[in-house]
């Protein structure tokens, strides 16, 4: 029996070291896991809620024109137990205003007066709103009655702002080509961590939005097409009977129908014949909605079976001038992306009944839309068309709130690239892309910025944003899938999802939620790579044995990667011995390997390969038999 001296020493020992397991966590979350809105086993809690919005938006635009007039009503429900004496409202499009917050420089094509406010009422009562005062992507409004909590307030807003010149996530991809996105006004989310979120829009970041349900009427002159996100509800309206055929045909097909082709559209035979038309798209339980208008693009359409368990298609489209070659696979691509993602990697079906490939400049994922460029490069514009389609899952399914925690979308759109990339271009060349496009310049880049943890809040970076909010929690995911192997890996990861889609994760729930489904405590791994200042450095620092071996594994970088020691022979044959992030779980600054050489074999010398996770100091890493 120990001493009660030596019993008190035992036990603070063991609480400290229970304690250095535990992840940082910022004190405005605390709250919310106290309030039991979410729960430490990673599920949403008991008394989990989040607010929801039905809008009904009509817009008209009248190419070459570029002003687009709105007309919207918003439906407000406060699920929240708080009683809300004022909304915060997102006008993205005041991001386009001199003197508005921006990460980098603005053309004087960029630059446009925003969104302009015409009136806005709430349950009818007209509000004050001073449009010249908003160089701001948030405004505040004080409502005159508070919306209690479980009750629901009524918003009627007129608007209109100018398209800018400059076109890159949104603006005038051409005179008669227009991308419309975050166009309309909107409340902002007000969740049960953070209250409003006020994060500032700065043109390099990405967004934070509700699951609304969207009716949206889109009203453009005859002969220009609209795609958008949603459901078209009036395809026999606004277009001639022939089109109207081909779209539907394309529902059931394998094959890629020319909905329109250019030769049509310059014949004005495509659309109905009146001065204008008005297509009404509809979607429900989603975080956004995007817009495309052309007179003459392309439309390309198929589907292709996204859930086998049901036979349930998705409709895969494109929209291009005739120029963009790389567009002229896209159905296909996207038919392969679609299905791939459904079986595979995440391999959760997709959620949404049609995506749409438009050629734009932006690179860019919206629901059920991206806005991709020409690239003139087959193998890359496919990659990037699959990264974008990936952030289906990640944010569009999971509620993400990338304006903070962008790892949390775009490390997985970086992870499922590759994953489709090894399946489409074989894992060498994919390995190789990866390495060269994703990890080489982070790596290779000692500026104490790079170095910050993944952690830190997207909205408070700017040099390492890129690479804290891709490469390396992509690296940390492929790392846990190692560790954990295919089979735990999925289930963990499905088990979260399962969980939070349609809901809003933070990454607390996700680190929760994987060491709950998996059964495992992986909290020292989320800490090793989401709240430390780690790098990729492995390093042989000694060798023991002749006969049998021992080698000593430095972690100099930090991270807990996995890595394979290759054994080369003097007869020029190797064996691999792999190393699973697991063998840093007792010690992450070192770790031993121990082997024996093949019998009959004269051992050369022994190297540490670590792969796609490129080390920053290769001299060091190899051993040889003196």
């Amino acid at each position: 029996m120990l001493k009660p001296i030596a019993l008190t020493a035992l036990c603070g020992l063991i609480l400290l070291q229970a304690q250095a397991q535990n992840l940082y966590m910022p004190r405005e979350i605390k709250q919310a896991y106290a309030k039991g809105t979410r729960s430490a086993d990673g599920k949403p809690g008991a008394k989990y809620w989040q607010n929801f919005g039905k809008y009904n938006i009509a817009v008209s635009v009248t190419p070459p024109g570029r002003t687009v007039q709105g007309v919207e009503k918003i439906t407000y429900f406060n699920n929240s137990p708080d009683t809300l004496k004022r909304l915060n409202m997102k006008l993205i499009m005041n991001v386009h205003r001199p003197g508005a917050s921006r990460d980098g420089g603005a053309s004087l094509d960029y630059l446009s007066t925003g969104i302009l406010v015409d009136s806005i009422l709430v349950n009818n009562e007209k509000k004050k709103w001073n449009n010249a005062t908003a160089a701001t992507t948030n405004q505040g409004l004080v409502l005159s009655k508070p919306l209690m909590p479980h009750d629901s307030l009524t918003m009627n807003i007129t608007w209109h702002y100018d398209l800018s010149k400059e076109s890159g996530r949104e603006g005038a991809v051409d005179s008669t080509s227009f991308y419309l996105a975050y166009f309309y006004p909107r409340i902002s989310v007000y969740d049960d961590y953070q209250g409003w979120d006020r994060v500032e829009f700065v043109d390099s970041k990405e967004f934070y939005n509700d699951f609304n349900n969207y009716t949206l009427s889109v009203t453009v002159p005859k002969n220009y097409i609209v795609w958008a996100t949603g459901t078209l509800q009036n395809p026999t309206e606004v277009l001639q009977k022939e089109y109207a055929k081909r779209l539907a045909a394309s529902m059931k097909s394998d094959s890629t129908i020319h909905i329109a082709t250019l030769a049509e559209l310059n014949a004005k035979k495509v659309t109905a014949q009146k001065e204008t038309n008005t297509w009404v798209w509809k979607a429900d339980d989603i975080s956004d909605m995007a817009v495309g208008i052309s007179d003459h693009y392309i439309w390309d359409a198929a589907s292709v079976i996204v859930d086998k368990s049901t036979g349930r298609r998705s409709s895969m489209q494109a929209a291009y001038p005739e120029a963009a070659t790389d567009f002229k696979k896209s159905v296909q691509y996207g038919r392969n992306a679609l299905a791939w993602f459904s079986a595979n990697w995440p391999g959760v079906p997709y959620p949404f009944p049609k995506m749409t490939a438009f050629k734009g400049f932006a690179d860019m994922e919206y629901p059920m839309m991206v806005n991709d460029s020409q690239f003139g490069d087959a193998t890359f514009a496919q990659l990037v068309q699959d990264h974008e389609i990936a952030h289906t899952w990640f944010p569009f399914y999971m509620g993400i709130n990338e304006s903070k925690y962008a790892f949390m979308d775009e490390g997985w759109a970086t992870t499922l690239e590759y994953l489709i990339g090894t399946a489409e271009n074989g894992k060498e060349k994919a390995d190789n892309f990866y390495k060269q496009f994703r990890i080489n310049g982070w790596i290779g880049d000692k500026s104490t910025a790079e170095d910050q943890p993944i952690i830190t809040m997207s909205s408070e970076q700017k040099n390492g944003y890129g690479n804290n909010a891709y490469g390396k929690p992509s690296l940390s995911y492929l790392a846990l899938k190692d560790m954990l192997g295919d089979d735990l890996f999925k289930k963990s990861l499905h088990g979260y999802m399962d969980r939070w889609h349609g809901k809003h994760p933070i990454p607390w729930d996700f680190f929760n939620s994987m060491s709950n489904v998996s059964g495992k405590d992986l909290t020292w791994f989320f800490n090793n790579w989401f709240f430390s200042n780690g790098y990729n450095d492995l390093a042989v620092t000694g060798v023991i044995g002749k006969d049998g071996y021992t080698l000593t594994v430095a972690n100099v970088g930090g991270f807990a990667i996995p890595f394979d020691v290759v054994l080369t022979y003097a007869d020029g044959t190797t064996k691999t011995l792999h190393q699973t992030p697991a063998v840093w779980e007792a010690d992450q600054k070192q770790t031993f390997v121990t082997f024996k050489a093949e019998p009959g074999k004269s051992l050369k010398s022994a190297t540490l390969e670590t792969g796609i996770f490129v080390d920053a100091t290769k001299g060091d890493n190899t051993w040889v038999v003196k």
